[in-house]
């Protein structure tokens, strides 16, 4: 399968791309605006797809994004490759082994079937190889999240509680919540993948990219002296600048790390502990500091190259509110919740009087909270930004429902009602010429996945502590919210997260158990997360009219390699790495976790300790919980301004709210 192509039609000469006619049966033309100028409607059925190029390419895509992200995650400023850098790396790539790889036929026949001719190189590298290989890469970059969300209670297990999980454990544990969402997710393509109105707005992008990058470079040959002789090539751009970044990497990477981040008010002031708060672009609040790395930039936002304009303005705002405003006056002014006790900036967990809370000692044998200790150290502190954090995730989580319902709800209960009247555009009627996905491949996905999740709750319940019933509860919050957040991230690009709420609603119901309560937000939030990517995929794969079948495979093998070889990176540094995510703060290490430290966090706030003793009335930040309703609230008063203000073009209303308080 992967050391030889497989024609994926009989025809072995080069047709025109087939187009179709317009019979006045069906509408022709897709009834969004963006896909009529984005998407084409034609297709060449006779495009290879199955090719050595692709197998070749995807797995290797594959393989690296998953090391590479896993490795990078550990660090002090993340780095997370995503689908583009391989949607643009791989094609000279690919052009270039269509140039060298021989074209020799040959025939095979396997036992009960019939002769089929192969070839290394079918043909010249087509835009449907690209497309299927990048999503393969998609699947190492763990569909955009960098790495499998379950690697962190892996990490947190070893490195944050210093208790013991096996690999099939774990490995279990990681593809289970990566593939389990498949499952209802394939039976849903019905209603938001092959609707016209159900447009998935993030896939034009990548449209635009692919067809950018494969239209043919203008010879202009009725005037040789045109300017356009003296461009240079796209790939021949792509690689000299790959070559220069890569070069500059290794100053602030290595040899001068000082440029990650260049803060004059702590050089001003090296002995001033307020300068470091205000000044530190890693300890502080980052004023006045400026990075001359790029991957510090786009650690943890991504990059503000692909994101519009009004989003970037957006965040910067909501910055500059939060980080300028908000924390210096509750830090300073108000001294709220004790904040002078405890760092401004810090996602560690304190004591009382401002030493960091000895979580170890609060774990019993049993790896559950131990209520007498807890009483001695006392109630959990924050310090000021991650309290304030956890507000304004609050806050986003209602705002995102209520902006959602009032500025897109008519909007997307408008096209889910046209989706469902059964006409269906140029696309659709395109896609009905290739073999369609049987039902039951799913229901079966879904069932064997499912009965392996049971069993890894049941059989090794003492290293996950989820009981089985968790399991089912989340697979059914999962499976409840991902039509409906389905259809908002088709209609709108906005995907709102159930991670607050599943870790908020378990705390609830199980206390003290950090790895039950860490697992079932990873089953009840990734299972969903999972299915949205899975769906997006196929949109992308409807519109570049790619064959569902191939579109499955690609994406099962990729997410079953990509968890692989998380985990096996995530093993390898764990056990081989001194003082791993607990490095000397003298050594310059950068290996600090910052996504496993907040993961950490999150195990202890809603798990171990619970909800109730942070959160409710035996904690000391319930104020907080008022950020659920102000968060509800906000959207409805810009709604009302914008009634009361019609003049106001709306799209401007609807940009300021796509981020509440400044963050997805």
């Amino acid at each position: 399968m992967g050391s030889v192509a497989v024609e994926s039609s009989p025809p072995t000469a080069v047709k025109k791309p087939f187009e179709e006619e317009n019979e006045g049966k069906e509408d022709e033309e897709s009834p969004i605006e963006e896909v009529r100028l984005t998407v084409p409607t034609t297709d060449d059925p006779t495009q290879y797809l199955w090719t050595f190029r692709m197998w070749v390419l995807g797995l290797i895509s594959c393989v690296l994004l998953s090391f590479l992200n896993q490795f990078f995650s550990y660090r002090t400023s993340p780095l997370v490759i995503t689908q583009i850098t391989v949607q643009v790396a791989t094609l000279p790539i690919g052009r270039f082994m269509a140039a060298v790889l021989p074209t020799t036929k040959f025939s095979l026949k396997l036992p009960g079937c019939k002769s089929r001719k192969f070839s290394l190189n079918p043909g010249p590298f087509n835009m449907k190889e690209h497309v299927l290989i990048t999503i393969f890469a998609n699947a190492g970059s763990a569909f955009g999240n960098g790495s499998a969300y379950a690697v962190g209670i892996v990490n947190i297990i070893k490195v944050f509680y210093f208790r013991n999980i096996s690999f099939i454990a774990a490995w279990l544990l990681i593809i289970t919540t990566q593939v389990l969402g498949y499952g209802w997710a394939g039976l849903l393509r019905k209603y938001v993948v092959e609707p016209s109105h159900m447009w998935w707005p993030s896939t034009l992008v990548q449209i635009s990219l692919f067809r950018a990058l494969h239209a043919k470079e203008d010879d202009d040959d009725e005037d040789p002296n045109s300017d356009n002789k003296k461009r240079m090539s796209r790939p021949k751009f792509f690689v000299i600048v790959l070559a220069c970044s890569f070069c500059y990497y290794l100053f602030p990477g290595y040899l001068f790390q000082t440029l990650q981040s260049i803060s004059w008010i702590c050089w001003a002031f090296p002995k001033s502990v307020t300068a470091h708060q205000l000044g530190s672009g890693f300890s502080g609040l980052g004023i006045g500091a400026f990075s001359l790395d790029w991957a510090t930039t786009a650690s943890f936002l991504f990059s503000p190259l692909i994101s519009p304009f009004f989003a970037i303005v957006n965040v910067f705002l909501g910055y500059f509110m939060i980080m300028y405003m908000v924390i210096p006056i509750s830090y300073w002014g108000l001294n709220v919740y004790n904040a002078k006790n405890f760092p401004i900036y810090s996602n560690d967990l304190f004591t009382g009087d401002g030493q960091l809370y000895d979580i170890t000692k609060i774990v019993d044998n049993k790896f559950e909270i131990d209520y007498g200790e807890y009483a001695k150290q006392g109630r959990v502190n924050l310090s000021t930004f991650f309290a304030l954090t956890y507000g304004f995730g609050f806050a986003t989580i209602a705002s995102t429902i209520t902006h959602v319902g009032l500025f897109y709800g008519k909007e997307i209960y408008q096209r889910y009602k046209a989706s469902t009247e059964g006409k269906v555009d140029v696309h659709t009627r395109l896609m009905r010429k290739y073999k369609d996905i049987p039902s039951w491949w799913f229901y079966v996905l879904l069932t064997i996945t499912l009965m392996i999740s049971l069993a890894l709750t049941i059989f090794m319940k003492d290293q996950i502590q989820m009981p089985f019933w968790g399991l089912i509860f989340a697979a059914f919050i999962a499976f409840s919210f991902t039509l409906p957040i389905s259809i908002i991230t088709a209609t709108t690009n906005q995907t709102p997260g159930l991670n607050i709420i599943t870790e908020y609603a378990m705390g609830l119901i199980y206390p003290g158990k950090p790895i039950a309560n860490v697992c079932f937000k990873t089953y009840g939030y990734m299972s969903m997360t999972q299915a949205i990517s899975f769906l997006s995929d196929f949109k992308l794969g409807h519109y570049m009219k790619i064959p569902p079948r191939s579109m499955f495979l690609v994406q099962f093998l990729g997410t079953i390699i990509a968890g692989t070889v998380n985990l096996s990176v995530a093993w390898y540094l764990l056990n081989n790495i001194e003082d791993m995510c607990h490095p000397d703060p003298k050594s310059n290490s950068p290996w600090t976790c910052p996504y496993d430290h907040v993961f950490f966090d999150a195990s202890v706030i809603w798990g171990l300790v619970g909800p109730r003793r942070i959160f409710g009335p035996l904690g000391n930040y319930g104020a907080l919980n008022w950020f659920f309703l102000g968060g509800f609230v906000g959207p409805i008063i810009v709604w009302l301004c914008h009634k009361a203000f019609p003049k106001v073009p709306e799209n401007v209303v609807e940009e300021v709210q796509l981020y509440p308080l400044g963050g997805p």
